[in-house]
């Protein structure tokens, strides 16, 4: 052992900083390329550079951080390639409401002003949330972090829109959007969320032109009247038959429109009759293509009415809609008006509500592009956990819309295309370029300042697809010719994130993958979960019910932190975030330091190895293997909790509540030299399990047992082995340790001190299972003596398995207790067997489930079939 002083209690503080500036300086989570060893890459879902750190990047950077570290003591390269996103719509939010406080407001400043204040803004807040992610432990290779809008990953962007507009994937055209008035943009289908409203049916009565009927439209939005260009009916709904071809009045602004007839319009919702709105509705303007209607668009960007609504201009769709409401009803034009709740689209970004909005944009075809994007994920060739979400990944991709590419905003990748003096366009990467490409096209002599630069820039999302190639290599883009890292690191292995940005950003990482390398961008996609509260809502600021993770680590440890997410957070299910499975992941360090602590506190000496030690470390070593066999077999299936839970069993009960006690000396006894070599060898073996979950702790224990340089430090030593074991010995132990759990309840329950040392009988056919423990039995269980025989007279009797146990005692046994007692026992194990039958007696779960999960559960039943016959003949000798 180390000879440095031990501090009674571990501090997670100092010993956090004092270990990751010492990895961060013998530079252990830098990666190059090496084809002498396996490269494992993972590229993190780069935060927003507005973002902080909140409970749900924690939880997924834990998981990254897991399954990296894993991998580098499993002596594979691996490579975490850390960023940030440049976040365009949220990234601008930020910029002009700081602009707003120094009294500039955006309208007033040139694009390249804003543009500078917003570089000033990311370099001074940017970075934070990567410095925080150093606090949980984050083992990425810090020099090769990127940023969205670095030059280079710009240029291949850049590159990417040219290639695809030549090829003919991306067009401009005016198309019915959805447009944020809060965020003046317009935004993909995938960053619209759809909320239930409450809201009303207003029925309006609409005059026919000439005579004194009317027809009553049922509508959501009174405020779009005066935008109205046509009525419809069904046209074999015989009730409005006779009005095809005539005109009705809109009511308050008095213009006529026609009244026509289509198939879409349901006879059985509202009145059966519908006013057509094109600009404002996206089935309205697709019936009024069918019927070649006019387009009357009467919000401006932000919202408001503008001039071609002639009445309210000026005023907001939302106050316009109240008072449009009560102009009707003072001009007896409301016929009655419903509660009524209805699906509402609101930004993502800004919670706005959308408005549809004809829109000259840009948009990049999806039809064909997403084929072998669909295909690589349905045969497994891109594995998904869990397996759950390739549904809603094919529903998505098999019914994918063209996707909206460009944003009116400032911040952000500016869309190479150039307008001309003759109303045509050129796109190319550069001025210059499409200089050369319009003159040479047109042949003409235009000059740079006849080129017009679109004002728009693309979709965040746009250059986020590219993320698993430009981190590595940006050129390629330009070239075609992959460069030595992406040759190397790519496709990546695993890419862990949240199931709600499945389609706007892993899908379409698929979709780049393939059309620019013809290959998966990763081979696994982990799917965490929600991090909700124990209310079972989301996580958020505007609730106040997110805790902040850094003073969770300032209270618990980054390593407590990292546990007790993953307590109880299995692969795409929500997780009940509660702060006391951070206050179990703390006790759990603690638990680690204080055995840590117990053992170098031995004396040692050269004295012979008792044979109960040579059998508790026969065991241990024995149950270390079944537990690392199914800590494998949960990584392998990306259950990450379930591997965790498994160490964390084998640390606290098996080492700690078992072996340790089996082991320990007699109070201020000597141990003996080979079993405390082997005890710290266990140790040693266990820290190689924790340090992917706990790497501080497990990295500051590892440096106390004995000094070690860099190149011998935990983070890269090597992952055990999976061995063989046996399995008998395991089932043995557990036996004991099953009598000895009886026992020391029996001692609770009849009031005897643990000191008192008691004689135990068991009527057993398996006496050398006994007698090969019986060192371990006698010391833990405190006995005076352990023998076999049939029956005892005035003792407490307990069943283990088949095994009958006896113990004498002075008083006088109670033997109605005794007999509710066993009453009680024999109910429990005939409800636990009734329950094994059920499963065994179903066709399904034999036929589909493991043969060792069957055999598990006949065993079990056969196992609880002995204990009962043992419980029931108790229960006879009693009389």
């Amino acid at each position: 052992m180390s000879s440095t002083s031990l501090s009674s209690k571990y501090n997670p503080s100092e010993s956090e900083s004092k270990w990751y500036q010492y990895w961060m300086d013998h530079h252990l989570f830098r990666s190059t390329v090496d084809y002498t060893r396996e490269p494992f890459s993972i590229v993190i879902p780069p935060p927003n550079v507005t973002g902080v750190l909140h409970m749900g990047h924690m939880l997924n950077n834990t998981i990254q951080d897991i399954l990296i570290r894993k991998a580098r003591m499993e002596g594979k390269n691996a490579c975490w390639v850390p960023g940030t996103d440049h976040a365009s719509i949220a990234t601008e939010a930020k910029v002009v409401a700081m602009l707003k406080d120094k009294g500039i407001n955006k309208k007033n400043i040139s694009r390249e002003e804003f543009l500078s204040h917003a570089w000033e803004w990311k370099e001074k807040y940017g970075g934070i949330i990567l410095e925080q992610l150093k606090k949980l432990g984050a083992s990425c290779d810090w020099d090769r972090t990127k940023f969205t809008m670095d030059e280079d990953l710009s240029r291949a962007v850049i590159s990417v829109f040219v290639d695809l507009h030549k090829k003919g994937k991306i067009y401009r055209g005016i198309r019915m959007v959805n447009w944020d008035p809060q965020g003046k943009t317009a935004l993909s289908d995938d960053e619209v969320i759809f909320k239930e409203v409450a809201s009303k049916l207003y029925y309006i009565n609409y005059a026919i032109e000439g005579s004194n009927e009317f027809l009553t439209i049922a509508t959501t939005r009174p405020e779009t009247i005066m935008a109205d260009v046509a009525i419809c009916v069904h046209p074999e709904d015989d009730r409005f038959r006779h009005l095809a071809g005539k005109q009705a009045i809109i009511p308050l602004i008095n213009r006529a429109i026609p009244i026509i007839a289509d198939e879409y319009v349901d006879r059985e919702f509202g009145t059966g009759c519908l006013k057509i709105t094109p600009a404002h509705d996206i089935n309205d303007y697709e019936i009024g293509l069918r019927h070649q209607l006019d387009v009357i668009d009467i919000l401006n960007d932000d919202g408001m009415l503008n001039e071609k609504a002639q009445i309210l201009v000026g005023e907001d769709r939302f106050i316009a809609r109240k008072k449009v409401v009560k102009l009707l009803k003072d001009a007896d034009l409301l016929a009655k008006e419903e509660s009524y709740t209805s699906n509402v689209g609101h930004s993502e970004r800004t919670d706005a509500v959308i408005e549809p909005k004809l829109s000259l944009q840009w948009f990049l075809k999806m039809t064909d592009i997403t084929k072998p994007a669909l295909a690589a994920v349905m045969d497994d060739t891109i594995k998904l956990f869990p397996p759950k979400f390739k549904n809603m990944y094919r529903s998505w991709m098999e019914n994918v819309r063209d996707w909206c590419i460009s944003r009116q905003l400032w911040w952000g990748h500016r869309i190479p295309a150039y307008y001309l003096p003759n109303g045509k366009y050129v796109v190319e990467k550069s001025p210059e370029d499409a200089l050369r490409l319009a003159n040479k096209t047109y042949a003409m002599e235009y000059t740079l300042a006849d080129l017009k630069q679109d004002e728009d820039v693309l979709d965040t999302w746009f250059s986020s697809w590219l993320w698993p190639m430009s981190v590595f290599d940006t050129e390629f883009f330009e070239t075609g010719e992959k460069n030595e890292d992406l040759r190397y690191y790519y496709p990546t292995n695993d890419l862990v994130t949240a199931p709600e940005i499945l389609f706007f950003w892993v899908a379409r990482m698929i979709i780049a993958g393939y059309e620019y390398t013809g290959e998966r961008p990763f081979k696994n996609v982990y799917l965490t979960g929600i991090v909700r509260d124990k209310l079972g809502r989301k996580m958020s600021k505007s609730l106040g019910n997110s805790p902040d993770p850094l003073e969770l680590i300032r209270d618990y440890g980054a390593d407590g932190v990292r546990t007790g997410m993953l307590f109880s957070s299995p692969a795409g299910n929500d997780l009940p975030f509660d702060e006391k499975l951070v206050e179990q992941g703390r006790n759990f360090s603690n638990k680690i330091w204080n055995a840590f602590r117990l053992i170098k506190g031995w004396e040692v000496e050269s004295i012979p190895m008792p044979s109960e030690n040579r059998t508790a470390a026969h065991w241990f070593g024995n149950r270390y293997q079944q537990a690392l066999s199914e800590i494998e077999d949960h990584f392998m299936k990306f259950r990450i909790s379930d591997a965790l839970m498994s160490t964390y069993k084998l640390v606290w009960n098996d080492f700690c509540s078992w072996y340790l006690e089996m082991i320990k000396p007699a109070y201020q006894a000597p141990i003996d030299k080979e079993t405390y070599e082997l005890t710290v060898a266990f140790l040693e073996d266990i820290l190689k399990l924790l340090h992917p979950f706990m790497p501080f702790i497990s990295e500051e224990i590892w440096h106390q047992i004995k000094e070690r340089d860099s190149q011998h430090a935990l983070i890269v030593s090597p992952w055990p082995t999976v061995g063989s074991f046996e399995s008998a010995i395991i089932e043995d132990a557990q036996h004991v340790f099953d009598v000895i759990s009886q026992i020391r309840n029996m001692r609770a329950s009849k009031g005897i001190s643990p000191k008192e040392a008691l004689a135990l009988t068991v009527k057993t056919s398996q006496e050398p299972l006994y007698e090969s423990f019986k060192g371990i039995l006698i010391k833990l269980a405190n006995l005076s003596s352990l023998s076999y025989g049939d029956h005892l007279e005035q003792a407490i009797s307990f069943v283990v398995k088949a095994d009958e146990c006896f113990i004498p005692i002075s008083e006088k046994i109670n033997v109605a207790e005794e007999r509710e007692n066993l009453l009680k026992e024999i109910n429990y194990t005939k409800g636990f067997i009734e329950s094994v039958m059920k499963k065994l007696g179903n066709d399904r779960f034999v036929a589909n489930a493991p043969e060792d999960v069957v055999e598990k559960e006949k065993q079990k039943h056969a196992d609880a079939a002995l204990k009962l016959r043992a419980l029931e003949e108790s229960l006879e000798k009693l009389g």
